[in-house]
Formats: structure tokens, sequence, C-alpha cells
């Protein structure tokens, strides 16, 4: 409980997810939050986008925006190589476009500059 945060977006503060939904870390080059669930106020399109640079290059993905903003808050991965099939189809959020409402100190702070606890697939 000590850990646990909402994820609001940096543009509206509206939810989008929180702590609790973290099902993996963050890969080299990436910065994401990697959850399993989100709220009905992230939404994607079916149009597919596909990475031209960094991490991302050749991979397809769809964008997760914000529903009330409209701010692009991370990607569901669709395709990639081998290094990140283990995010294909769960939702990333970019940290840069995330804050975070931690519960307990009840302090919000940006998602960059907070340490989760390692967190697998498996659990």
């Amino acid at each position: 409980p000590e850990e646990c945060a909402v994820f609001h977006c940096r543009g509206c503060w509206t939810v989008l997810g929180d702590s609790l939904q973290l099902c993996g870390q963050e890969p080299p080059g990436l910065s994401v939050l990697i959850c399993f669930k989100v709220t009905s106020d992230v939404i994607w399109d079916d149009s597919l986008l596909v990475g031209l640079e960094d991490a991302l290059l050749g991979c397809a993905y769809y964008l997760l925006t914000c529903r009330s903003c409209g701010l692009a808050v991370g990607f569901i991965l669709y395709s990639s190589g081998r290094d990140l099939a283990y995010l294909r189809g769960l939702f990333c959020f970019f940290k840069e476009s995330i804050m975070c409402y931690l519960l307990q100190s009840q302090m919000i702070i940006e998602a960059s500059k907070v340490n989760f606890p390692a967190v697998t697939l498996k659990e």
C-alpha cells in the first residue's frame, strides 16, 4: 500500500490507471509504465503506427490517447522484435505524459521520478 499510486494525464489530470495494474519492467531505451489494465478514459483507434526511431524502430503499435484532452499518453505494441515481445498487447504509458498521485504521502510527482517495486508478468 505504501507504493500505491494513481496515474493521471499530464494534460488534464484525468485518471488513466493505477500502480496495482503494473505488470512489467521498463525495457532499456523506453521510459514507460507497463500496465495490463487502464481506465475507459484511455482510448486508441484501429490505425497502426510504425516506429521509425529509437527503441520502437520497426515496431507496429496503437497510440494511446487521453479521452478528455487528446494527449498521447502511450502505446499498445502490436508487433515487435524478440526483445520487446513481452510487451505485446499491454498498455505502455509514456512516463513524460503521466503524473502520479502517491496515496500514502498524498503527493503528486512526475512518473519519471517514481521508482515502483520490481514487478514481473508472472506475479
